[in-house]
């Protein structure tokens, strides 16, 4: 009989209209037992997860979901075992390519906003595997400078969701073959279970006479050698610490262990490998040097900035609040700073909104490249990053063709494209448009617990300026408007008696969002720039007074994002005489 009932759960699986929701259950709390032996490359976890079901109908059947080579062992309710079946799931959110899935049959159902706990068990090893890059066709050795995670004798490295699923999560399946649908996937269930509480003991096996590092996101473990959980045995000792994130927020709950030294200054606590002192030294002193910008556009650091370092030298860098993983070889400083700016711009000004959160970090570097090499520096970097914001935006195009309610707004946006590059514009054109010193008092005017409504930045900076930025903030924060596309019209100049000229330039904004662009117009010994706003789909007029003969007129030095630039310069024809 219970045979029988196991293959009528998998056959309604496959059954389409069969209705398993995935996301319909929150997870509000984890408090997990975490045992980790870097000598076996195993994980095993014993403990409890809390659920509430949040969406509108009463829920039987609950799917949890780990990576594909851990294996669930128990799970129960109240101390009474429930029925599950388990299967594998194919989905990119795991570096595996594939989720080990539970479906747990309920005793009862549980109604809208109601909740359930479980205690769960499971184990296995987590050894580094880059299966997801490599059968889309990423070489093998590029893949694994990405996917660098895993359970090792010599080093450790673990994220969580959207690298490694070694906590349980309940997600639907996304590929990387499928443009942005890993990313937005995770973003979805990091914005969903922001609010959860987690506590996690996490006790690691390591050796008695060369204890490595524990590091668990933004805390060392130091008490190596206390057997809090099984003692010492044999070479080993057991280190323990209860780690909690209340609430998660967008932390990604990560963990290391290396045979790390320790460099702790003022700016960073740095833990590297001992041959590559020099680079935590430079990386140390660039942080350092960051530390008036960053200060001096969003106050003091209020979280202590740490970076551990990477054991591939190749590795692609991950950070996670004020916490920077990454490789640490080279010894000029100058190559870390634009990190340290973001990193520590994370430390000093905190939000619960994705767009604030990373624009303003991102701003950050670009404001440090500035400081370095000067504002064209800065348009190249934030330039960067134009062409993936116009692919997202034609991406998004195509999604609304589809689906009307697709969104990309700033306020809601799962896309990393929107909320940290393009985010990033949008500061950099407030900047432009209000000054610095207005910008700056606006910042220092936040405070993440107040910020209730989408419109709380907006009455900020208006409060500076008095002036209504309604219809820029509808245009790239409230809603998703596209990119303003800028073409010189006309340019028309006029003699003036006194030998110089007056130029009359025109600007059509073909895009559907508006901006205030500078328009720069270059004679043979100088330029002249002016800014003017140009709503989406309209034109505006400029004049500007010059001594010399005009050449051509450019419209947008690049701190706008533009769909299309290549109509952005229009050549003056020789000025009718003064009348």
């Amino acid at each position: 009989m219970k045979l029988l009932r196991v293959m009528f759960v998998l056959c309604g699986l496959v059954v389409p209209g069969f209705g398993l929701d995935r996301e319909a259950f929150t997870f509000t709390k984890y408090d997990l037992n975490v045992r980790v032996e870097p000598e076996q490359q195993r994980l095993g976890v014993r403990g409890r997860i809390t659920l509430r079901n949040d969406s509108n109908d009463p829920q039987k059947d609950i799917a949890l979901q780990i990576s594909s080579t851990l294996d669930w062992r128990s799970i129960q309710i109240a101390g009474k075992a429930v029925e599950f079946v388990t299967h594998e799931y194919t989905s990119d959110i795991d570096h595996t390519g594939s989720l080990s899935e539970v479906i747990v049959t309920l005793p009862r159902e549980v109604p809208p906003k109601g909740t359930v706990e479980l205690e769960v068990g499971y184990e296995g090893v987590i050894a580094l595997d880059a299966t997801r890059l490599t059968r889309i066709g990423v070489p093998e050795e590029k893949a694994k400078h990405s996917d660098w995670d895993r359970i090792s004798k010599s080093f450790t490295a673990v994220r969580g969701v959207g690298y490694v699923v070694w906590y349980p999560v309940a997600m639907e399946s996304a590929s990387l073959s499928d443009g942005n649908s890993v990313f937005e996937t995770v973003e979805r269930w990091k914005l969903r279970e922001s609010s959860s509480n987690v506590k996690m003991n996490l006790c690691f096996v390591t050796s008695r006479w060369s204890p490595p590092m524990v590091v668990v996101n933004d805390q060392v473990l130091r008490d190596v050698g206390g057997g809090s959980v099984g003692g010492a045995t044999g070479g080993n000792v057991t280190a323990c610490g209860v780690h909690t994130y209340e609430p998660l927020g967008q932390t990604v709950p990560l963990f290391l262990l290396a045979n790390y030294s320790e460099l702790d200054q003022p700016a960073v606590d740095m833990r590297y490998l001992p041959e590559h002192k020099p680079g935590a030294e430079s990386y140390a002193l660039a942080a350092e040097l960051a530390v008036p910008l960053v200060t001096e556009w969003f106050g003091a650091p209020r979280l202590r900035a740490e970076t551990a370092e990477l054991v591939d030298s190749a590795a692609a860098p991950f950070e996670s609040g004020s916490m920077l993983l990454t490789p640490l070889g080279s010894t000029d400083s100058t190559v870390y700073k634009v990190d340290a700016a973001h990193q520590l711009t994370h430390a000093a000004f905190l939000s619960p909104r994705s767009w604030i959160y990373e624009g303003v970090a991102h701003f950050a570097q670009a404001l440090e490249r500035e400081q370095q090499n000067g504002r064209q520096a800065a348009l190249d970097f934030i330039g960067r990053h134009r062409t993936a914001i116009a692919g997202a935006e034609k991406a998004l195009a195509a999604a609304h063709r589809e689906n009307e309610a697709a969104n990309g707004s700033l306020i809601n946006t799962s896309n990393e494209e929107f909320y940290r590059s393009k985010a990033m514009y949008v500061w950099w054109m407030l900047r432009d448009m209000i000054g610095d010193a207005a910008l700056k008092k606006a910042l220092a005017a936040y405070h993440p617990d107040q910020d209730k409504e989408s419109s709380y930045v907006q009455h900020l900076i208006e409060a500076q300026t008095h002036r209504d930025l309604e219809w820029f903030f509808d245009d790239w924060v409230y809603r998703d408007r596209g990119l303003p596309d800028f073409r010189v019209e006309s340019a028309y100049p006029r003699a003036t008696v006194n030998g110089g000229s007056i130029v009359t330039v025109t600007i059509e904004n073909l895009g559907d969002a508006g901006a205030e662009v500078p328009v720069t117009l270059r004679m043979q010994d100088g330029e002249v720039t002016k800014r003017l706003e140009v709503r989406a789909n309209s034109k505006a007029a400029v004049r500007i007074e010059v001594a010399t003969t005009p050449l051509e007129v450019v419209v947008n030095d690049g701190s706008v994002p533009e769909s299309d630039v290549s109509n952005n310069v229009f050549k003056v024809p020789p000025p009718d005489p003064a009348k």
